[in-house]
């Protein structure tokens, strides 16, 4: 009896200690950059996050608008109503915090009511580092400058697909930016985006030309390394909800 409790104990400590020795490899070949080799078992994990479900945020998210405090942002200010930020007039808001490489969230929808037409019809925009637009267009049915429509980097490529819903419906950006690098006053690397408009790629790894303008060639000037997140007033009642960012 107590050479199999002697044995049930030995098997005990030999697979605690099994579960100790993280797994992979030390004797493998080394990767391209010279730091871990391939399966190797020191390699840090990655920390842990909990996704978002629905409309939540992912737990190391920035929550910049969770439907009720625009404390994040300054301009305008817009109204809060119905858990929704509103274009009001006042003018265009940015982000407090600054941001480079990131991935970020918005939700938005134009108004049920058709007013205008082409840039008329629920315009805005999203800009990263308050510089490079995605456009924020009602683009259900509603023709104007392929550039320009939604999802568009405004005034430098449209989107590849039309991925609009209909005036007044919530509709979503997933927008993951690469800032630009500069060397001095030389750009090192263009500013990179790659885009989902309702859960649909419509721009995969795009290189900006330059920051947005209107009627005119996009180009680069030397600027920080981070900006603002920024949400256009084109004078359209545009609404904006379940709004965060993660920095990359």
């Amino acid at each position: 009896m107590k050479i199999l409790l002697l044995l049930g104990l030995l098997a005990a400590l030999v697979s605690l200690a099994a579960q100790d020795e993280r797994p992979g490899y030390d004797d493998s070949p080394y990767l391209p950059d010279g730091k871990w080799r391939v399966h190797d078992k020191a390699r840090p994990y990655p920390p842990v996050v909990t996704p978002g479900l629905g409309a939540a945020p992912p737990s190391d998210a920035v929550v910049l608008f969770d439907g009720t405090s625009v404390d994040a942002w300054k301009g305008g200010p817009w109204d809060v109503v119905d858990g929704a930020m509103v274009v009001n007039g006042k003018g265009g808001i940015e982000t407090k915090e600054h941001f480079g490489d990131c991935q970020l969230h918005v939700e938005w929808a134009t108004p049920f009511e058709l007013q205008s037409g082409s840039q008329g019809r629920g315009n805005s925009g999203v800009f990263l580092m308050g510089k490079y637009e995605i456009q924020v267009l009602d683009s259900y049915e509603n023709a104007t400058y392929a550039d320009g429509q939604a999802a568009a980097m405004y005034g430098q490529r449209p989107p590849d697909v039309n991925a609009c819903r209909e005036p007044g419906a919530w509709q979503s950006y997933d927008i993951f930016f690469r800032a630009p690098r500069f060397e001095g006053d030389e750009l090192r690397s263009p500013a990179v985006v790659t885009v989902l408009h309702n859960g649909v790629v419509v721009h995969h790894a795009e290189e900006f030309l330059g920051a947005t303008t209107h009627k005119r060639l996009a180009k680069y000037a030397p600027h920080a390394a981070e900006g603002p997140v920024a949400l256009q007033d084109h004078g359209n009642p545009v609404r904006f909800r379940n709004i965060w960012i993660r920095r990359l």
